[in-house]
């Protein structure tokens, strides 16, 4: 992408309310949905995301998962709203690898017109997560 900027940060993990959708909690595969807030800062700054993912355990410590995110905040000093369509998987040793992109059309505010990508992978019992993120703004 022309013109493009990177900016880096961390978020956390304010909130995590997952249920199992099913066959069971024991049973492999199970399909499971996860209700998550985050706040982020850095680049990006925002407080209590919302964020929705679907997740298909394959063992009890193994998956993937697909999920929307939206963030309301600042992005680099510019103020408004984007959503992020994120994907990803999980493996034994408890990292989380995911790769994110902004909805397109989803930006409003100073941050209409808003195009991007990143990423974070999130190692078991960390308490902040680094992410990077490659943006512009038409």
């Amino acid at each position: 992408m022309p013109g493009t900027r990177t900016t880096t940060g961390h978020f956390t993990f304010a909130d995590w309310q997952e249920r199992v959708i099913g066959p069971g909690e024991e049973a492999n595969p199970r399909l499971a949905h996860a209700s998550v807030r985050n706040t982020f800062s850095g680049g990006i700054e925002a407080a209590g995301t919302i964020c929705e993912y679907s997740i298909v355990y394959v063992t009890q410590k193994t998956g993937s998962f697909a999920g929307m995110e939206l963030l309301t905040g600042r992005l680099d000093g510019r103020e408004g709203s984007f959503a992020v369509e994120e994907r990803g998987w999980f493996g034994e040793d408890g990292a989380v690898h995911c790769t994110f992109e902004v909805v397109r059309g989803s930006g409003s505010g100073e941050l209409a017109g808003l195009r991007g990508k990143g990423g974070f992978t999130a190692h078991h019992g960390e308490a902040t997560v680094a992410y990077r993120f490659e943006y512009e703004v038409e």
